[in-house]
């Protein structure tokens, strides 16, 4: 190995030699930034789920802690369809 390197002039040496650390350099920050990038996006993932679960706890706690027919009569319905979202509510919440 050697014998093929000592016939290769030593400027062509010195190219390769920096051409070679150039693509090891952009390889790894390549590598890096894409690791990174991945990490960022799944904590940017997370933190998106963690807010939409919150905020549904919230709007779960709401509706439970609301009677049924407080809760029909903000939905703006008329007295017979208020009646009807009364029942179906009662009906939903007495199965197990």
């Amino acid at each position: 190995m050697t014998a093929l390197l000592a016939l290769i002039p030593g400027p062509i040496k010195t190219a390769l030699i920096w051409a070679l650390a150039a693509f090891v350099l952009v390889s790894g920050s390549y590598l890096y930034g894409k690791r990174v990038g991945t990490q960022q996006a799944a904590v940017s993932a997370l933190e998106t789920s963690v807010k939409v679960l919150r905020k549904r706890n919230e709007i779960d706690e709401t509706v439970s802690t609301t009677d049924a027919s407080a809760l029909c009569s903000e939905y703006g319905l008329s007295v017979d369809d208020q009646a009807e979202c009364v029942r179906r509510i009662r009906e939903t919440n007495s199965e197990p």
